[in-house]
């Protein structure tokens, strides 16, 4: 069923909202500095294959944040081909805007939290962060306006083969994790944290979160 102007400009702003919420959470958790996210040691890992190319040494296109973009391209394509109904205008907004909202919180908070800050304080960090990340990654999934490029992986996944969202999101990271580290890329403790607790924590959050969307849809849609 086609969806109206102001249907679909609701669930953009559904979407917004959670990406800033997720993007949050995000951020605290690269400030900790004990790791980087799943996704990012898959993309560090192929852009470090990519610099051992002899063909691609000095081409300056050949960035950590080109790669990244390259990687998301590709999932893009390929879901394009599995179920193209997938791919929704918000998983472009969240290419686009996800890298400026992280920019942002790390400007916020960078002086508050840092790697300067006590082992168990880098800890509780990133288990906020990831639990923050989740609940907004949840309210993204249930705008039903698109994800992020690496969450299309662990949902398509998920739908198409009927298993429970958490667990898929589960071992969709720690597979990340280890073809990047297979890849020569590098995690640290706040890595695996994330890979085992926002699957976790987000599974717990999806339906609580698609009442808090239905609800907000039906109160701005119907009037």
């Amino acid at each position: 069923m086609k969806r109206s102007v102001k249907e679909t400009l609701i669930r953009m702003i559904i979407l917004f909202v959670g990406l800033c919420i997720a993007h949050l959470g995000v951020t605290l958790f690269l400030l900790a500095d004990l790791g980087s996210d799943p996704f990012n040691v898959l993309v560090q890992g192929v852009f470090r294959t990519l610099c051992k190319l002899p063909f691609l040494q000095g081409f300056t296109f050949l960035t950590h944040g080109n790669t990244h973009i390259l990687i998301s391209f590709i999932i893009i394509l390929v879901l394009l081909v599995v179920d193209r109904s997938y791919i929704k205008i918000g998983t472009v907004f969240c290419m686009v805007f996800g890298g400026p909202i992280i920019d942002f919180f790390t400007w916020l908070l960078q002086g508050i939290i840092n790697n300067q800050n006590a082992m168990p304080i880098r800890l509780i960090t990133v288990a906020l962060g990831c639990i923050i990340l989740s609940y907004g990654m949840t309210i993204v999934m249930k705008s039903d306006a698109g994800v992020g490029p690496n969450d299309l992986v662990a949902i398509t996944i998920s739908d198409k083969g009927h298993f429970p969202f958490g667990r898929t999101r589960i071992v969709v990271d720690f597979s990340f994790v280890l073809i990047g580290f297979l890849l020569s890329g590098s995690f640290g403790i706040g890595t695996l944290i994330c890979a085992f607790l926002v699957g976790s924590v987000a599974e717990r959050f999806l339906p609580i979160n698609e009442k808090l969307v239905n609800a907000v849809l039906q109160r701005y849609i119907t009037k």
